[in-house]
């Protein structure tokens, strides 16, 4: 059974989630490679990578964007979400094959911008299994409201 969305109304500035842990593989940063088509060195030569000053190969930083969201949608309760708007996001340290992430998040504003919508702002911060910050930013998601409001 489908959990029940949450509709713009329902949703109050303060709400926290923090997601389980995910490790991130080799296997993840090969597939998102070829998604991608980012073979840069930095995530698919392991020797040059040794000489590097991570020392060994990294994820991409946008695999981490993508890994945070899905880990969001498994912390919280889902959104009658009409679009993701816009992000502000900074990459501050690698995330290395082996690291564990998790993301916590807080509702930090909405506003309505229509009378069947509105806009919640999350602040999202991804940290690895030292709890250490390794990626984070706002986005912003258009929000179904209320049919009845």
């Amino acid at each position: 059974m489908t959990p029940p969305r949450r509709y713009w109304d329902d949703i109050e500035v303060g709400e926290q989630y923090e997601s389980p842990g995910r490790t991130v593989t080799e296997a993840d940063i090969v597939l998102f490679a070829g998604l991608s088509g980012d073979y840069n060195v930095l995530h698919t030569d392991a020797e040059f990578m040794k000489t590097s000053i991570f020392g060994e190969r990294i994820a991409h930083g946008l695999l981490g964007l993508a890994i945070q969201s899905g880990l969001l949608a498994r912390a919280m309760p889902p959104y009658a979400t009409i679009a993701f708007a816009s992000l502000r996001w900074k990459f501050k340290a690698p995330i290395k094959i082996g690291d564990t992430v998790r993301v916590r998040a807080r509702v930090v504003s909405k506003k309505e911008t229509k009378p069947d919508r509105g806009v919640v702002v999350l602040q999202r911060a991804v940290l690895n299994q030292r709890d250490e910050v390794v990626q984070e930013g706002e986005t912003d998601l258009v929000v179904e409201r209320r049919g009845d409001a």
